[in-house]
């Protein structure tokens, strides 16, 4: 008998071989945006990893000046939306403006701020842009309520271990804001995180070398891709 509450599934014989999110992270609520439901989104600049992986949505976002040319080729390589990091730390200012207005014209679905990024530029970004903006938030003591007034909508937190517990101070606080928090290494830690309130969830895919690693062992033993 056919379920007719499951969707259809397709797997090609090539591409069946991907990385797929933890499970559990559909118990998230998500967040909708420009009609797009987002649950899951995989922390990665890999492009080989973005085009064989499940995720919702891409959160791009790395430990360098951003440059166009790397967010361009990410949303090249993408079949997902993308959140395009845009400075905020190293980068700060008129620049940052500049980033958001073109990952914005490239076709980004939403822009990532880091957490030193001051409240005017903040400020400057919901003025400008037409696309959602994510603040990371790194600790408890930051002012929510300071980033929230300065246009905030959506909050990224980024507390390692404490992550869960930011995340339902976040949540009792600020009812209505939207949150992505990272989900940690362990479905116990993800399922803990979606509890305290997030709304989507970051995942931290394997790299390339690791997924390589257990090909290459199969290989050497004369086996069939794993």
């Amino acid at each position: 008998m056919i379920d007719v509450h499951s969707p259809p599934v397709f797997h090609g014989n090539l591409r069946s071989f991907m990385l797929h999110v933890p499970e559990c992270i559909h118990e998230c609520t998500g967040i909708r945006v420009f009609g797009k439901r987002i649950r899951s989104l995989v922390f990665t600049t890999d492009v080989a990893i973005i085009r064989n992986c499940n995720a919702d949505a891409v959160i791009a976002v790395y430990p360098f000046t951003p440059q166009p040319l790397i967010t361009q080729a990410i949303m090249q390589a993408a079949d997902m939306p993308v959140f395009a990091g845009v400075g905020g730390g190293l980068t700060q200012g008129v620049r940052v403006l500049d980033l958001a207005l073109h990952a914005e014209f490239q076709g980004a679905l939403g822009i990532v701020v880091n957490a030193p990024t001051k409240n005017d530029t903040l400020r400057e970004l919901t003025r400008r842009i037409d696309i959602p903006v994510v603040v990371t938030v790194v600790s408890e003591h930051e002012n929510i309520e300071e980033r929230v007034n300065a246009g905030a909508r959506i909050v990224n937190v980024s507390a390692a271990a404490n992550t869960p517990r930011l995340v339902r101070y976040i949540r009792n606080n600020f009812p209505q804001l939207a949150i992505i928090a990272t989900g940690g290494p362990t479905e116990e830690s993800i399922l803990e995180t979606i509890k305290a309130g997030a709304n989507a969830i970051t995942w931290t895919p394997p790299t390339n070398g690791q997924v390589f690693k257990k090909i290459m062992e199969a290989y050497r033993k004369g086996e069939a891709h794993p």
